[in-house]
């Protein structure tokens, strides 16, 4: 009974990894789904200057968050370990989760803000647009929510 909880949890935080760093590092390609890349252009009308611009901050992004990312993915393969002791120890366990909360609150936080600087470079329209798509991540989240793909 043990093994299958373990086996369990160890899949719950892998699926939660997987998504936290889907969230922080952009989808696919098309980074935030605004421009060419992973499915459809979210935002029509982009201008050559928008796009790079946009791609540029992505970039910069991916560069500033690559430590953080790599440092959630060592935590969670360690809380993986912890797990997987035949008695776990309780207050090591809740710490390793601390430091994963503070990583994702930091990748999340990072992840806001460039969304905010690349909504600031879009025009009025452009933003009503993205306005339709929820919370920023073009149709492939804003409409599908928790009972989406995720």
């Amino acid at each position: 009974m043990k093994k299958k909880n373990i086996i369990g949890v160890s899949l719950v935080l892998a699926a939660a990894l997987m998504a936290t760093v889907a969230l922080a590092g952009g989808m696919g390609r098309g980074g935030y789904g605004w421009g060419a890349g992973y499915g459809t252009p979210a935002i029509p009308n982009l201008t050559a200057e928008q796009s790079s611009k946009i791609q540029a901050l992505q970039k910069s992004h991916l560069d500033e968050t690559a430590p953080l990312r790599e440092e959630f993915l060592k935590k969670g393969a360690e809380l993986r370990s912890l797990w997987s002791t035949p008695n776990p120890d309780q207050a090591a366990i809740t710490a390793k989760q601390s430091e994963i909360s503070d990583l994702r609150t930091k990748l999340q936080e990072k992840g806001t803000n460039v969304r905010l600087e690349i909504r600031n470079l879009l025009t009025p329209e452009q933003q009503t647009q993205l306005g339709a798509y929820g919370s920023g991540f073009g149709p492939r989240m804003g409409k599908m929510g928790h009972r989406g793909r995720w």
